[in-house]
């Protein structure tokens, strides 16, 4: 079944459409399992740097990675026991991230030797960028339930584009396989 590339296409986006759907109408459940895959990957972090404390020698200070690891489990302990600071905390992370890179994507808009249109686009992205930034640090809890419901319309995006892309390269596949007796025929 997963032999063809267009089924691929169409089957992972028909599951991002049911992931976006699930996010945009349970926007709560989608930051809990946010929280939850957060401290998944923090226990795992965590099981990686215990490991590689004791690896082998090249892979650096046994206490530096050991102390890396007991900070993952800490973290990942944190997020399962107290889920809505974790959420609070991801908002915020994400907050200085979109101000950041809106003031970098703001200031690329005055280099010299960009097209007007490409300047244009980066001050405009750079000013929505820093609005949504300081609207997350003014508004956590809202940005909390507002991240959920972005990330519902993008995978529903994504999977609407890819099942599109599948559909497309269905269409394609069969005019591929044609050609060769075209060929014979000229």
């Amino acid at each position: 079944m997963f032999k063809s590339s267009s089924t691929s296409l169409i089957l992972i986006g028909i599951l991002a459409v049911v992931v976006g759907i699930f996010a945009i109408a349970w926007p709560g459940v989608t930051i809990l399992a946010l929280v939850i895959l957060f401290a998944v990957y923090a226990f795992m972090d965590a099981g990686l740097q215990g490991a590689r404390a004791f690896s082998s020698s090249a892979a650096g200070p046994v206490v530096g990675h050991l102390l890396l690891g007991l900070i993952d489990l800490a973290a990942g302990v944190f997020a399962l026991a107290w889920p809505a600071p974790t959420a609070f905390v991801l908002v915020i992370v994400v907050a200085a991230w979109a101000l950041v890179g809106g003031v970098a994507e703001f200031f690329a808009g005055f280099q010299i030797g960009e097209a007007a249109g490409t300047r244009a686009l980066f001050i405009l992205s750079g000013l929505v960028s820093v609005a949504f930034g300081v609207l997350l640090f003014a508004r956590p809890g809202v940005g909390a339930v507002t991240l959920a419901l972005l990330f519902g319309l993008y995978t529903l995006i994504y999977g609407f584009s890819q099942i599109t892309a599948g559909i497309q390269v269905r269409h394609l596949g069969g005019d591929v396989k044609s050609l060769p007796h075209l060929h014979n025929a000229a």
